[in-house]
């Protein structure tokens, strides 16, 4: 009993001890003791599960069991990580992983490819949108959840899998074999709505989505004989869960000519933080949307919150989640780590969110675009003998047939209506 004693004493030296900063700023300058009698009852819990629960559980089970509840306890976002989830963690934010470059769902039991990636091992050996993956390595796939599935596509870099497929219009079903290879994903698409009205899309921000942001935009702008110059940009941040605060600190930045972005406060003088942005505007004042709604989330509030104060955008859309608050991922040394919350996120206003959000400029919810069909009725060029059109202004409504079909996302399309209205307005102006 001791032992476990000295244990759980360590460890909660280890938890609550992250630093020799911590320590210092732990009360009012004092150094408190341990609860004694709360650990005692601990420890004795602690034995009657390890003694009588109906299933053997190792001490080490229960110890990363107890680590865990000490951060659950304290918000949502506060979490354990063991080696797996730690590893998936750091994935995600890179945007890489050892795999095949397939996008896929579900389709009656079977795996079914919604698009292979571009250049990556799937698309080169000849995987299609489309084929239906029945068998893995030989095995059947059908009524595998789709997370199990993706999990056996993924795998290290150089190692390979055996695909059976049906694809329309083939007889029998093909075996391919994939190498699997490192797949980097970026979270930031971009292309022309129509002409002069530039989109893009954020899903999240990874390490790289702050580069790829300022390369959408270069790419936008740049003067082509092709296409006419942008004269608006619309940034679709809906059900952009977030990610990386520097990622978002670069992307306000590369639409402020300077000026605050966001500043964080916390308990350690390492989490009162002030993120500026250099001088500078990539669009040079062009007029920008930002699209949000309930889905979207920290670092997608910092980027909407520093363009709001700053007014530099319209946000558009519905009120956001309203996480204003930061974790510190601190790795623990042998592939574990804990996500703590340190602080929390004010707009360059001094607007905390936390738990209140973003409410945008333009409040418009996710509705139906249905067109009225009228009666037919008589129009001046119906009439015999109308004055003839001049040929001049027949000409006009060029370009119609390049424009993007976006009717059915009634946000989106009151976005580039909102573009074309400040267009119009600055041209009077």
């Amino acid at each position: 009993m001791l032992k476990i004693i000295l244990s759980l004493w360590l460890l909660s030296l280890s938890l609550f001890s992250l630093s020799q900063e911590t320590v210092s700023q732990a009360s009012t300058g004092q150094q408190e003791r341990l609860p004694l009698r709360e650990l005692r009852l601990f420890t004795q819990v602690f034995e009657q599960i390890r003694l009588g629960y109906v299933e053997e559980v190792t001490d080490t089970e229960l110890l990363d069991n107890a680590i865990a509840g000490l951060l659950t306890e304290l918000d949502p976002h506060s979490v354990y990580l063991n080696k797996e989830d730690y590893g998936e963690l750091q994935e995600h934010a890179n945007g890489e992983y050892g795999g095949l470059g397939l996008e896929v769902g579900t389709d009656n039991g079977a795996i079914r490819v919604v698009s292979p990636i571009d250049d990556t091992p799937a698309a080169k050996a000849g995987i299609q949108a489309g084929d239906l993956i029945v068998k893995m390595n030989d095995n059947p796939v059908r009524g595998m959840s789709l997370q199990k599935a993706v999990d056996k596509l993924r795998g290290e870099k150089g190692t390979s899998i055996k695909l059976t497929v049906y694809r329309e219009g083939e007889k029998e079903p093909l075996d391919i074999e994939v190498v699997r290879d490192i797949i980097q994903i970026s979270a930031v698409r971009s292309r022309l709505l129509e002409p002069g009205i530039g989109y893009i899309r954020v899903s999240q921000f990874q390490t790289k989505s702050g580069a790829d942001f300022v390369a959408a935009i270069e790419e936008l702008v740049q003067p082509s004989t092709e296409k006419q110059p942008i004269k608006g940009l619309v940034i679709d941040l809906r059900n952009n869960p977030g990610g990386l605060v520097p990622a978002s600190v670069e992307i306000s930045d590369a639409l402020l000519d300077g000026g605050t972005v966001v500043y964080t406060e916390g308990r350690l003088p390492s989490a009162n933080r002030s993120f500026e942005a250099s001088s500078g505007d990539l669009l040079n004042g062009l007029p920008v949307v930002v699209l949000i709604n309930g889905g979207s989330a920290s670092a997608s509030e910092i980027v909407a919150g520093a363009l709001q104060d700053h007014g530099r955008a319209a946000i558009l859309g519905t009120q956001s989640f309203g996480k204003g608050s930061v974790q510190t991922v601190i790795p623990l040394g042998d592939g574990r780590a804990v996500k703590l919350t340190t602080a929390r996120y004010f707009t360059p206003n001094g607007r905390s969110i936390q738990a209140e959000g973003i409410v945008p400029d333009i409040i418009v919810e996710r509705a139906e675009i249905r067109p009225y069909k009228s009666r037919t009725r008589v129009r001046e060029a119906d009439l015999e003998g109308h004055l003839e059109t001049a040929e001049s202004e027949a000409e006009s409504g060029d370009g119609e047939s390049e424009s993007e079909d976006y009717s059915t996302d009634n946000q989106l399309y009151e976005a580039v209506n909102l573009l074309k209205g400040f267009h119009l307005l600055s041209n009077r102006q």
